[in-house]
């Protein structure tokens, strides 16, 4: 079959032999191409404009005689169809409907726009109290020039504050977090004038290639877009005696009660090195676990393991949830020692451990893929203190070591 030309109609009409389509309809199998245009190039309204003729023979690639286009159905607006802007005209009449204490639909309604144009006007512009229709348009004529001065650019201060979080390990959206949570209180106006992780990923993506690394800037993903990331299945290994995660008390899935850690193995260059990782699910405190010569089998890792959870506050330390790795095949015996119930998570299933799985990729920070991991445990404490002070979103911005500290504070008032 002929292809359709662009500029030529993209629904075939039956000419009456077999295999034709009806007239009107799409012929199976291939793309209706928009907009629809007459021989001459000129588009087919419906409504009172009326059909257009093709007067070329052969328009038609796919055989038959030219003919005359029918037209189109008019369609309705539906209302959804975004308009142009707010002219001078239309803020003055709202500026007007705010002077006589109308309602916002009201005010909607005189100049015919939705009310939603009309009350993010009046919030963008000084709200209520301070909207005037010369300002108004005024600033938004300013809004939409380009192209606009990044705030990081304008604010030669500010760029140096968050350049410094960066490079300190923060990301984006902690650094903008983390600056609204220290200005939290004072007053609205400054708050405001922090800056978003939006403005600065922007920033960051519009460097020159090569500035991120001539400012000390590594932004943890490595690269600047998503990949999607597969994996394969195998199967799950058999643990003796484990208690599955459906049996892990309500308490723990809700994060009510703090003390309910998440644990795993991250593995280093060939599987010659390994460290294991417990986190506490409530403050996401980090407590990485060096394992002897990278040996991660069960006697070792228990034994590892214990010597971490030996001398925590009993309040804080009583679930640690799993995967089903060979590694912690002595469970049993860590139970024994630390009276900490033990839970597994189901095979293939890393959300059940979201919190140390993202922990895991914070490390790798740290640790890439392919590299050694060190056994040395006060490396590796310092590489936590780091970690634990970083604010997360999920916290409000506090920090890990801020959030444990109040546990563990609690916790010792508690047994007093």
């Amino acid at each position: 079959m002929a292809r359709i030309r662009a500029g030529e109609v993209g629904v075939l009409e039956g000419s009456g032999g077999a295999g034709g389509c009806p007239s009107g309809q799409a012929a199976v199998g291939l793309p209706v191409v928009v907009p629809v245009r007459g021989c001459g190039g000129s588009p087919v309204q419906g409504g009172d404009v009326g059909a257009v003729a093709c007067d070329a023979a052969g328009a038609l690639d796919w055989g038959g005689q030219p003919r005359t286009l029918p037209a189109g159905p008019a369609r309705p607006r539906t209302g959804t169809r975004r308009r142009i802007m707010l002219s001078a005209a239309d803020r003055e009449e709202i500026s007007r409907g705010i002077a006589e204490n109308a309602e916002g639909q009201v005010i909607a309604a005189r100049i015919g726009r939705s009310a939603s144009v009309v009350s993010r006007d009046i919030t963008r512009h000084g709200g209520r109290d301070r909207y005037r229709a010369v300002h108004a348009g005024r600033d938004a004529q300013t809004s939409r020039s380009r192209p606009k001065t990044r705030k990081l650019d304008a604010r030669p201060e500010l760029r140096a504050e968050v350049v410094g979080r960066l490079r300190a390990g923060y990301s984006p959206d902690q650094v903008a977090g983390r600056l609204r949570y220290e200005h939290r209180g004072e007053q609205a106006a400054r708050v405001a004038d922090t800056v978003s992780h939006e403005a600065i990923y922007a920033w960051i993506y519009a460097l020159p290639k090569g500035e991120l690394a001539r400012e000390g800037i590594l932004l943890r993903s490595g690269r600047t877009r998503r990949r999607p990331r597969g994996r394969a299945h195998r199967p799950g290994a058999r643990i003796v005696g484990m208690t599955s995660i459906d049996a892990r008390p309500a308490e723990v899935t809700d994060r009510a009660v703090p003390g309910n850690w998440e644990g795993d193995l991250v593995i280093g260059k060939a599987g010659r090195s390994a460290m294991a990782t417990l986190v506490e699910r409530t403050s996401r405190y980090t407590v990485p676990v060096a394992l002897p010569a990278g040996r991660r089998d069960a006697t070792t890792t228990a034994n590892a393991l214990i010597n971490s959870v030996t001398g925590m506050p009993a309040g804080l330390v009583k679930t640690l949830t799993w995967d089903q790795g060979s590694e912690m095949a002595n469970h049993a015996a860590f139970s024994l020692a630390t009276t900490v119930d033990v839970y597994f998570a189901h095979p293939h299933s890393p959300w059940e451990r979201g919190t140390n799985e993202n922990t895991n990729g914070l490390l790798r920070e740290y640790f890439p893929k392919g590299t050694e991991i060190t056994d040395d445990q006060t490396y590796l404490d310092l590489v936590a203190r780091e970690l634990n002070n970083r604010p997360r979103r999920i916290l409000g911005y506090r920090t890990p070591a801020e959030v444990f500290t109040d546990l563990l504070t609690s916790s010792i008032a508690s047994t007093d």
